[in-house]
């Protein structure tokens, strides 16, 4: 992936992490593998309830245990997810650690964009040109721009 690419995704919001949520119930599947494809139970559902699905592959599984769910909450339920990971300790271990590299990788891009955003800023307001701005933080003359977009002065 281009360095320059990483500029064209979104911010990460920065309220994301003190802003206020409304809790929504979660229910952990877990999902074994199975001779025809997969089951997922679904425990500690509301009153003492669970549920099984089942799948020729994980995605049908995860969806049908989210429907299965849905069916037994009734028509009137709040909004819910179902967190599917997979019963075997060694999967759930490498699925899991993706998942944490990839917030990571995320985390890690929003400090690239912040870096640069400010880079670029503190350059031109030296009096940097955009091209040798650019060429010194190694992005091109028109992503300094972007980043660092010059105001109008005042007359």
């Amino acid at each position: 992936m281009s360095i320059d690419t990483l500029f064209d995704q979104p911010d990460i919001d920065p309220e994301l992490e003190t802003r206020e949520w409304k809790p929504v119930p979660s229910y952990p599947a877990t999902v074994t593998r199975t001779a025809s494809g997969w089951t997922a139970t679904i425990a500690d559902l509301p009153d003492g309830r669970a549920a099984v699905a089942q799948g020729r592959t994980w995605k049908e599984a995860e969806h049908n245990a989210f429907e299965c769910v849905a069916e037994l909450l009734g028509p009137d339920a709040e909004i819910f997810t179902i967190v599917a990971n997979p019963a075997d300790p060694d999967a759930a271990t490498v699925v899991n650690a993706l998942f944490d590299a990839r917030l990571a990788l995320a985390h890690a891009e929003q400090a690239v964009r912040d870096a640069a955003r400010h880079a670029a800023r503190t350059l031109t307001d030296q009096g940097w040109n955009t091209r040798d701005a650019g060429a010194v933080l190694r992005l091109s003359h028109q992503r300094i721009s972007q980043l660092a977009p010059r105001t109008p002065r005042s007359a």
